[in-house]
Order: structure tokens, then C-alpha cells, then sequence
């Protein structure tokens, strides 16, 4: 039997992926990564929170523990992306870097010098392998399916990784964590940024981004009031705004930075929301090389999205160009767009641009109103 290495977080999922394998007879080791120093906010589980209810699994489980600090990593290979994503107004999804980044780069790497065979998570995905060739596979419970999170994995990675709890559903691995007497079985799935917790979001990025207030106007250039900050905000967001009056709810349609300008309109169904195609970059596939195109396949453009029919024109110079069959609301720069076959992960990229069928993103190129009207 295999040496697994068993990331560990405190939740159930990572506990019950240790639980079987344990029963499937491997040697297990538990391995929790403390990738953030701060934990000085009320409400969010802080680190020595979760460090306690892991030492609590591995003692039922019987199984060695080791503690990993990879703050520096995270830091250097995650946040500061984050960050800097954010002052360009794009809209950066940290958990996709931080599985590429940290627990299928750092992590594995350092399971590998213990000794380890695999490492081992809590994700919901499967994989299959052929002769040697491995496929990312969708976890078997579609409201818990985190393929989207993982594209950036390749051949090395998949190798080298299990997924225990990938073909189970959630409830069921609730039902075997209860069964087993782990105290975590009942635990609150977090939702927070990846290894920092459930925090005021806009609070938590004023202490790294500095406010920076601006002004919100329609497409049209009629000014609606004023904004903290347009990196504060994502297209497609409704919450938040203060806009007043009556009608429609009114909605962040896009941003310029330059101008520090926050573009809104009213309806959930403005076509302003609205895009049929997109420019990726920063591309990977799973299969260690791109596809033949063109390519007829589904698509997100966020994670709990359903499959949208699509077809890849071109993949030149590391860009693709996706035009979807119909088209599509609060495609937002800076958050992934993941390719599917099937229940197979293809791969996918980061939104760099959103496309009309003319080519143009609609974005103010000019400013549609005199100086004088710009301040009110």
C-alpha cells in the first residue's frame, strides 16, 4: 500500500479523505498548512481553530500529524497576485492560485520530500488514468463538483494526487464522518478566501488597498453617485451600490480604471450584462498541450454556473477566443473560464477580455460626456 500524505484543514471533507484511505489500508499522514499569519478578526475559524479539531481527527484516526507553514509561499505566490489583479479592476478568484500554487505545488512538493507516494485532498473531482495518461474528472455530486477550482492541475500533478471523497456526495461523507466518531462531521463548509477566512471582504482589502473613491455613472454618462473604490467591485454586482429611487435595481456593468469610474445600469437583463464571447490568456490543459481547434465544448465562467455550449476559434499567441452559443451574463476580467467535455476537465484560462459578435468588448473608449459634467 501507497504512503499518503493527507492535507488537512479542519473540515469534513479533507478528515473523511484521510478516514478512507486509512481504511482502505495505506499509511496515512496528516499535514496542515498554516498559509496565513493573521487571524485577528471575529467570525471567521482562525487557524489554531482548525489546528485543534485536525489534532482531534488524527487521534481518532490514529495517524501521525505534521504542521507546514507556508505563509512566505502564499504571500509571494498568491495574495500578491491578488492584489495586484484587483489594482489592474480585475476580479481574481484566489482559489484557483492557491491550488495551483500551494497545495499541488508546495504541498506536494514538500510530501514528496517525507516520502510520500501521493498527497491526498478533500476535493469533490475524480481521476482517471489510461496507460498512464490522466483525465480530471468531475466529482460525483454536482452541487459539490470543484473541477473549476483545479483546472490549472497537469499531468505531474494528477499522478501524484488522490481525490478519496470525489465520488461520494456531500451528505454521504457527512454520514461517514458522523459514523466514524470524527468531530468535525457536522462542521460549517467555509466559504471565505482560500486560507484566510470568512471576513468582511471590502474591511479586510482597505487594510492593502486603500480606499479610493470615485465617481458612478451610466454608460450614458449620468452620474448616480459615488464609489469607495472600483476595485472593490466586480461586474454584474448588485449589492452595495446605494443607489436610491425607484425602478429596476440598478448593477455594475463595467469599470475604467484610468478614469476611476464606476459604470452602472438598471435591470439584471441590461444588455450591457451581457457577452458572447471572450479572450483568455494564461491557458493550461490538463492533457499537457492545447486541442485541435476549432473546438465544440461547454464552458463556465464562474463556478456555480451551468455548462454553456461554446466553440474555441482560435488558440494564438497563448490567447483563446471563445464564442459562446448564446450569450452570457457578468462575464467579469480576471476570473476563470473553464472548458469541459463532458464530465472531463479540459483545462481552461483567465479572462483578459469580454466580446460582442462584432469583436469589441463596449467598453467607453471616449468620454461620452464634456469636462465640466464630470463632477457633480
Amino acid at each position: 500500500m501507497a504512503h499518503v500524505v493527507v492535507g488537512l484543514s479542519g473540515g469534513v471533507d479533507s478528515a473523511v479523505a484521510a478516514l478512507l484511505l486509512k481504511q482502505h489500508g495505506h499509511q496515512v499522514t496528516g499535514l496542515f498548512m498554516k498559509n496565513w499569519e493573521e487571524d485577528d478578526s471575529v467570525g471567521h475559524c482562525t487557524a489554531e481553530e482548525d489546528l485543534k479539531v485536525v489534532r482531534a481527527v488524527c487521534e481518532i484516526l490514529a495517524i501521525p500529524l505534521q504542521t507546514i507553514n507556508f505563509s512566505s509561499e502564499y504571500w509571494d505566490r498568491v495574495f500578491q497576485y491578488f492584489l495586484d489583479e484587483l489594482r489592474a479592476g480585475r476580479t481574481p478568484n484566489p482559489d484557483v492560485l492557491c491550488n495551483k500554487e500551494i497545495k499541488f505545488n508546495a504541498f506536494l512538493d514538500h510530501a514528496m520530500a517525507l516520502g510520500a507516494d501521493r498527497i491526498a485532498t478533500g476535493h469533490y473531482a475524480q481521476i482517471q488514468s489510461t496507460n498512464d495518461y490522466y483525465q480530471l474528472i468531475r466529482g460525483a455530486d454536482p452541487n459539490k463538483d470543484q473541477t473549476y477550482f483545479l483546472y490549472t492541475l497537469g499531468q505531474r500533478e494528477l499522478a501524484k494526487s488522490l481525490f478519496p471523497v470525489g465520488h461520494l456526495t456531500k451528505p454521504a461523507v457527512r454520514a461517514l464522518a458522523r459514523d466514524a466518531g470524527l468531530p468535525n462531521y457536522d462542521r460549517k463548509d467555509s466559504t471565505g478566501i482560500c486560507f484566510i477566512g470568512e471576513r468582511d471582504f471590502r474591511d479586510f482589502l482597505k487594510r492593502y488597498l486603500p480606499a479610493q473613491p470615485g465617481e458612478m455613472r451610466t454608460l450614458a454618462g449620468e452620474f448616480k453617485g459615488r464609489h469607495e473604490g472600483v476595485m472593490y467591485y466586480t461586474i454584474g454586482q448588485r449589492q452595495g451600490l446605494g443607489i436610491g429611487g425607484e425602478g429596476l435595481p440598478w448593477y455594475v456593468v463595467d469599470k475604467d480604471i484610468d478614469r476611476n469610474i464606476l459604470y452602472v445600469e438598471q435591470g439584471e437583463n441590461h444588455p450591457a450584462l451581457f457577452n458572447s464571447a471572450l479572450l483568455a490568456s494564461q491557458l493550461h490543459w490538463v492533457a499537457g498541450h492545447p486541442p485541435s481547434v476549432p473546438l465544440n465544448c461547454a464552458a463556465k465562467v464562474r463556478y456555480r454556473q451551468a455548462d454553456q455550449p461554446c466553440a474555441i476559434d482560435e488558440l494564438r499567441g497563448g490567447i483563446a477566443d471563445v464564442r459562446f452559443h448564446a450569450p452570457q451574463r457578468a462575464v467579469t476580467p480576471g476570473q476563470s473560464v473553464v472548458f469541459y467535455d463532458g464530465r472531463v476537465c479540459l483545462g481552461g484560462g483567465i479572462i483578459d477580455r469580454r466580446l460582442n459578435d462584432d469583436g469589441h468588448s463596449g467598453k467607453i473608449a471616449t468620454d461620452p460626456w464634456p469636462p465640466e459634467q464630470r463632477s457633480q
